[in-house]
């Protein structure tokens, strides 16, 4: 996410032409395109970074689940 933050500001400074990344040229704006394709679409599915997160989400959801059922009081008679 970073990196896709990174290419948001570099190519709004250099759009509007502010400060030292007016001079900077688009390739290097659309090299970093390049490298977060990569990192998204291969290194990330290659290291299991992907479902790792999906995981943790469910994970997550599982316990809240289970702390909520349990923390329920029994019905008073």
């Amino acid at each position: 996410m970073p990196i896709i933050i990174l290419i948001v500001v570099l190519g709004l400074l250099r759009y509007f032409e502010i400060g030292p990344v007016a001079n900077l040229s688009w390739w290097w704006i659309a090299a970093l395109f390049g490298v977060a394709f990569i990192w998204f679409e291969f290194i990330e599915p290659l290291f299991g970074l992907d479902k790792r997160k999906a995981h943790d989400e469910m994970e997550r959801i599982r316990t809240e689940r289970v702390k909520k059922t349990f923390e329920k009081k029994p019905p008073r008679w």
